[in-house]
């Protein structure tokens, strides 16, 4: 018997078998399928329950097949899964359709809709009908027959595209190696990563140090090797991932998926693909995130070339650098900040041990909002390094399952994300509880050192735990409004705002402790950290705008015209360049957010949700980082509430007023007087 297809809570992971999907998935769609006919086929008029309710509640088996498939894909995968991927992302895109230009259901949902004025439906069924009308109508319920079979021919290539672009991205990282021997090679690295390297070249057979472009190898390398030419080499094969005379290359597809997506918005009525998107966001239109990227440009970009030129003297002054080139910023910015703020990021990381951190988050999450987490080992894994928990509350309900990824593996993308394995509902009277993932690519333990972070990969854990608070608090009716179902503008909020305690003293004071000694991190540190903080903001806000600009660049003007992916690069990153171009780069071939994650149109969110997570933390500051008051009110009105109300409304019913962007811009130092 297929395990997938078994009734299951917990994912059934070590009784999968590949060869398991495909079959499963394929009665995963016939199944919602025939849901879908139940509705269709009803002899009732139309109501609330009949249709809306029931069409909410529908694929929830194919959902959760899904959701374990694709998130192996992007955990733990393999040939065999990429294979299947690339199978049957044709079928989900294809079913989809098959519901958003189904006539007979659109009358359904319509006819409920229309009747919406004179039905006495809360405020959460109210988004939901509405939510569900749109969807259709969003997705071509009212095209004619021949733009339909349109849209589904664009969705089935545009599913492939960006899978394909996603296979080529980690083919290429896992494709790369830099072998060293010679000891002077590794001058400047911190031991640990020395070690590091050095296992990896043991379970390899080879003498020496390996190190690759997975981040805990990668941005040390590129922060503290004092040869040059060597952090060249390495930037240089980051930066053309995917941008090569060879099988991975994406440049065709970047093209191929812009003017897709441009063709898809264009059948649908809408001018741009950016149009299409944001017309469900917070920031509406695109000429609106424009205008809110150039004002956040315009208090940045001085600062940005100021601390540049800073920097750019500070390596002449070091090694006669005359001209400062994408390989030495990391490397120049950590030694100019280890002598301004005296602050070693090699110091800091034995008070960062994993385990301390994951407690301390723990900690963080029980007096902030009473919850309490227990490993247990009855849940299955797809990986020995998972790590899973029952969450509850002080009351001893349950809230979630929780599991947590922390290390990185060749089956695994780079990077750092929150998911699901199943959604929180309330069905037949009974809150069925979510089940949420954590996936990290921290530091391997070696044989002398337990995994110790950099403060950048603690504050990388807390933003993640933030999305899975959001996940786990969720209470919310129906599944499609729930959780982290919200706006993607807004869904920034709760992960961001939880980096903020990583830089309070007391908080750190709960799990910053040195490994070795058990000593609570010095004061000094926490000042230093403190102060350090926005170092650099001009230069980091630069870099976020960059990429948000590239992102609207590519998907707010008709790109029917672009033949090169690099030229169209350079024009987009005019504004804000602050490095030389480097000819053998391109970021658009392995930005990953916008091609293949669900990010197209919406990167600019990053920055859009930290004017919101400074706002909000201004209030927990004014009251107190623990206030029990405060953080209800974050917890009822934003964690648990999911997408039942608009994101404004949530956000003033917590904060008493609109977010104001002075909050962050006095965070990051560039408006000192406001």
């Amino acid at each position: 018997m297929n395990p997938l297809l078994q009734d299951f809570n917990t994912a059934p992971f070590t009784k999968i078998s590949s060869d398991d999907y495909k079959p499963a998935i394929k009665k995963g769609i016939e199944i919602a399928k025939a849901e879908i006919d139940e509705i269709v086929n009803n002899t009732d008029a139309p109501t609330f329950e009949n249709t809306t309710v029931a069409l909410d509640f529908t694929g929830e088996k194919l959902n959760r097949i899904t959701s374990i498939f694709f998130n192996l894909n992007s955990a733990e995968t393999n040939d065999a899964i990429q294979k299947i991927a690339q199978e049957v992302s044709p079928w989900l895109s294809e079913f989809r359709n098959d519901i958003t230009l189904n006539e007979a259901l659109f009358e359904r949902v319509k006819a409920v809709f229309d009747d919406r004025e004179n039905l006495d439906l809360t405020p959460e069924q109210q988004m939901l009908l509405e939510k569900q009308y749109k969807g259709f109508a969003r997705n071509g319920a009212n095209l004619s027959d021949d733009k339909k079979s349109k849209l589904r021919e664009i969705d089935s290539k545009l599913s492939k595209l960006s899978l394909q672009f996603g296979e080529n991205v980690l083919a290429e990282t896992n494709a790369f190696e830099l072998h060293l021997t010679n000891e002077d090679d590794v001058s400047g690295l911190p031991d640990s990563v020395k070690e590091a390297a050095s296992q990896l070249a043991k379970e390899q057979d080879k003498e020496g140090y390996i190190f690759t472009l997975q981040y805990p190898s990668y941005i040390p390398f590129l922060t503290y090797v004092d040869n040059r030419e060597l952090r060249k080499k390495m930037a240089i094969a980051a930066g053309k991932k995917a941008f090569q005379d060879n099988e991975f290359n994406n440049e065709k597809i970047v093209l191929e998926i812009v003017n897709l997506r441009q063709q898809r918005a264009n059948l649908l009525g809408y001018k741009t693909h950016a149009h299409f998107v944001l017309e469900e966001r917070m920031a509406e239109t695109p000429e609106k995130v424009i205008e809110f990227s150039n004002n956040l440009l315009e208090k940045a970009k001085p600062a940005a070339q100021k601390e540049f030129e800073n920097l750019e003297k500070y390596a002449q002054k070091l090694d006669g650098i005359d001209q400062l080139q994408k390989w030495d910023g990391a490397y120049y910015s950590e030694k100019l900040k280890k002598e301004l703020f005296d602050l070693d990021q090699e110091i800091l990381k034995p008070y960062f041990k994993l385990e301390n951190v994951i407690d301390g988050v723990f900690e963080i999450a029980n007096r902030l909002y009473d919850l309490n987490f227990e490993e247990v080992s009855t849940i299955e894994k797809y990986h020995p390094d998972v790590k899973t928990y029952n969450v509850t509350d002080n009351e001893g309900n349950f809230i979630s399952v929780f599991y947590a990824d922390y290390h990185p593996r060749k089956g695994k993308r780079n990077g750092a994300w929150m998911t699901s394995y199943k959604s929180q509902q309330i069905k037949n009277g009974i809150n069925e509880r979510p089940h949420v993932s954590i996936v990290c690519n921290f530091t391997k333990p070696t044989a002398t050192k337990p995994s110790l972070l950099t403060f950048n990969e603690v504050t990388t854990l807390f933003h993640e735990f933030g999305h899975a608070l959001h996940g786990m608090l969720a209470n919310t009716t129906y599944n499609s409004l729930s959780g982290t179902s919200v706006s993607w503008d807004f869904v920034e909020l709760p992960s961001q705002v939880l980096e903020n305690w990583c830089y309070e003293k007391e908080a750190l004071e709960i799990f910053a402790k040195h490994y070795e000694t058990g000593e609570i991190i010095p004061m000094k540190y926490v000042e230093k950290i403190k102060e350090s903080a926005s170092f650099h903001e001009g230069m980091q806000t630069l870099r976020q705008l960059s990429f948000g600009l590239l992102d609207m660049k590519w998907h707010s003007e008709d790109p029917s015209e672009i033949t090169s992916v690099k030229d169209f690069e350079i024009y987009a990153f005019s504004e804000t360049r602050l490095y030389p171009d480097v000819a053998e780069n391109c970021m658009s071939t392995a930005f990953s957010h916008i091609f293949q994650g669900g990010y197209s149109a919406g990167y600019y969110s990053y920055k859009w949700a930290e004017v919101l997570d400074a706002d909000a933390f201004e209030y927990f500051l004014e009251e107190g980082i623990f206030n029990k008051e405060v953080a209800t009110k974050f917890k009822e009105n934003v964690l648990s509430k999911g997408g039942t109300v608009k994101p404004m409304e949530l956000y003033k019913r917590f904060r008493g007023q609109e977010p104001k962007p002075e909050a962050l811009l006095r965070r990051a130092g560039l408006l000192l007087n406001a």
